[in-house]
């Protein structure tokens, strides 16, 4: 006998049971749901949200996501509220004007500026760490207050930049294109028009530094030319004379020194 013959049969008694036992497990089921006088809960049912405002009601995991949120945003913190802007743009035209295009590399010039901006915003971090970030930890101060100690310092900071570079005629500008009136006081300006007009101030000073830095290295290049083009040398570039004058002197007036006292003295620390 073959075992088609067999198998054939069983499988059209398994999908006739099948077929009959489906209507009478769900007469059954609705049978069952009937007789019940509790309403199943909902799987779709929300538990209420925790009120985020107060600290203790803050769990691990939120403080986490937060936590990775703040440290994805500090880069553009660093960049438009610090002094960060500035040195870097400072040290990128010194490179430029020495001539030597990869040379200090870029992890040096960033790393070089980091340090000296944390250096320069210490006491405005200080004063963040102090009225509002240990308040807040110690649960003295909630969510709202807090943040607004923080931006205080940091405000004044910018505030005080803008007045040094005498460049308060950029708050102006974007607070006439927010169509908001001129205010008489710097508490009358709001976060977002003070950010971007302390930007707009730390490019125009960053480059008028920049331009005396570039100033002595452009001297040497012009004098290099006149004398490479004296001498019928036309042909022989002179970046590649220049370089070598432009490091001896650099080296001689112990030039990142100077450069370093200049960018600390700009912002007054």
């Amino acid at each position: 006998m073959r075992k088609d013959a067999l198998v054939s049969p069983f499988l059209f008694a398994l999908c006739a049971l099948l077929i009959l036992g489906t209507p009478t497990a769900k007469a059954q089921q609705v049978a069952n749901n009937s007789i019940s006088t509790t309403p199943p809960a909902s799987p779709l049912s929300m538990p209420a949200l925790p009120d985020l405002t107060h600290r203790e009601n803050f769990s691990a995991a939120m403080q986490i996501i937060v936590l990775l949120t703040v440290l994805s945003l500090a880069p553009a913190i660093l960049l438009m509220m610090t002094a960060f802007t500035r040195i870097i743009i400072v040290l990128a035209l010194l490179r430029q004007a020495l001539g030597t295009t990869q040379l200090p590399p870029n992890q040096v010039l960033i790393g070089l500026a980091m340090f000296m901006t944390f250096l320069i915003m210490g006491p405005t971090w200080q004063r963040v760490n102090n009225d509002a970030l240990q308040p807040y930890l110690n649960g003295t101060l909630d969510q709202k207050t807090s943040l607004a100690n923080a931006i205080v310092p940091v405000r004044d900071f910018m505030e005080t930049q803008i007045e040094r570079a005498h460049n308060e005629s950029d708050v102006d500008l974007f607070t006439d294109f927010a169509r908001e009136p001129r205010a008489a006081t710097w508490d009358g300006v709001g976060t977002l028009t003070l950010i971007p007009a302390f930007m707009l101030s730390e490019l125009k000073t960053a480059f008028l530094l920049g331009f005396k830095v570039y100033l002595p290295f452009l001297i040497i290049d012009l004098v290099i030319s006149t004398v490479l083009i004296s001498m019928g040398m036309m042909m022989l570039p002179p970046a590649l004379i220049s370089l070598p004058f432009k490091i001896l002197l650099f080296v001689l007036v112990d030039g990142w020194k100077l450069v370093t006292l200049s960018l600390l003295g700009s912002f007054g620390t």
